[in-house]
């Protein structure tokens, strides 16, 4: 039995701001949206994950000396994957340069991401941090950065300024990030769609559609959720990116 058109479709995005795939799989669940009939039914909240919550920035940090020593590779093994990332980057309409970007910690990005839930605003400003990280080479952990940020998403500037200058919504990242560890979570992105089928990685449009149609169509959303396997999907996990 089909959906009647005024029920919602959520689906839930665990990602973080330091994953070049969760850039990617926005572009790719955006892609689908644009193809499936029912997408002004949709709701999408994004959920904060952290790939690494204990990551302390340097000025000295550079990418590919980063991921080479984080994985004990050498940096022609973390060019080459960076090199992997920008190509699949540039198929999904994406710009990365890696060359440019600024190793930070996302906790205060995450804690602003869910101020701007309160306003309806977190695809907004999920946009504009994944721009300035990847692409514009600016620092997502720095005040004055996030807070223009936030205002260019459309939030007041007082709000960001207290969310910034406090703890605030610090639980609210910890519960989601607590949240996936309880539903499995190992990588990132991971899409749920209205808590029955999830599906883990930057997986290729065609199979966003086929798991927005197969969940529209059931409209039954109280099972328990079930992991889409697929071999293709890029993803990013606390052992690197695949």
């Amino acid at each position: 039995m089909k959906k009647k058109m005024e029920n919602t479709l959520k689906i839930q995005i665990w990602s973080d701001i330091m994953c070049p795939y969760c850039y990617i799989g926005k572009r790719r669940i955006e892609g689908a949206l644009a193809q499936f009939p029912n997408s002004a039914n949709v709701e999408i909240e994004w959920k904060s994950f952290m790939l690494d919550a204990n990551f302390i920035a340097s000025e000295d940090d550079n990418m590919a000396e980063h991921l080479a020593k984080k994985y004990q590779k050498d940096k022609e093994w973390a060019q080459e994957m960076m090199d992997n990332m920008t190509q699949n980057a540039k198929n999904s309409g994406l710009d990365f340069h890696f060359e440019k970007a600024i190793m930070a910690n996302s906790f205060n990005a995450h804690r602003l991401l869910h101020l701007a839930k309160k306003h309806n605003k977190s695809n907004e400003l999920e946009e504009l941090l994944f721009k300035a990280y990847l692409t514009d080479g600016q620092n997502v952990n720095d005040i004055a950065i996030l807070s223009t940020l936030g205002i260019e998403a459309g939030i007041d500037k007082t709000e960001i300024d207290s969310v910034l200058h406090s703890d605030a919504y610090s639980e609210a990242v910890k519960q989601d990030i607590e949240m996936a560890q309880n539903i499995g979570v190992q990588g990132v992105p991971f899409f749920v769609f209205d808590n029955k089928y999830a599906v883990s990685g930057a997986q290729h449009v065609e199979t966003f559609v086929n798991t927005l149609e197969k969940a529209w169509e059931e409209g039954d959303f109280k099972s328990k959720v079930s992991i889409i396997e697929t071999n293709d999907g890029n993803s990013c996990g606390i052992d690197g990116c695949d």
